[in-house]
């Protein structure tokens, strides 16, 4: 099979995680973020992030397997809070380079700002969201080089 026939990666539209309980993973992550519950059941929640979500799912042994490796990106408007807040709802945190900690259960999340990274929300969905982000010089000229972006690559 050649590349070009292959269906391609564009996006991600949600991000399923294990948690042991669903009520206390839902107040444990409001604890942190903002967010609109999409849906709930017994065996697990729906967190909206626009066009993308979260599941949450109840599973009995959602703690600690292989969290060096397994983790979630999730992208933020403005990361300058998360440390202090991840840290008054009790997460671990993760040694390394980037702002990383772990849930109750042992999903490990890394959380990266908007204006850093090339992911792009589009403007419609933006606005839908109630957001009027923008991305830093660097990041603007990342998705320029790619053709990705409505400024010409430098």
């Amino acid at each position: 099979m050649t590349e070009s026939s292959k269906p391609r990666l564009v996006g991600i539209n949600h991000v399923a995680i294990e948690v042991g309980d669903i009520d206390e993973a839902l107040e444990w992550y409001g604890r942190l973020f903002a967010f609109t519950l999409r849906g709930k059941g017994k065996n697990n929640a729906f967190i909206d992030m626009g066009d993308q979500f979260i599941n949450m799912t109840l599973a009995a042994s959602a703690q600690g397997q292989d969290v060096e490796r397994r983790h979630i990106g999730l992208v933020v408007d403005d990361r300058s809070r998360i440390l202090e807040l991840a840290q008054a709802a009790g997460a671990r945190m993760v040694d390394g380079p980037f702002l990383d900690f772990l849930d109750p259960w042992g999903n490990r999340l890394e959380i990266v700002e908007y204006a850093n990274i090339q992911f792009t929300k589009a403007q419609n969905v933006q606005r839908g969201m109630g957001l009027a982000l923008d991305k830093n010089e660097k990041a603007k000229s990342e998705l320029a080089a790619k053709g990705m972006s409505e400024e010409p690559a430098q």
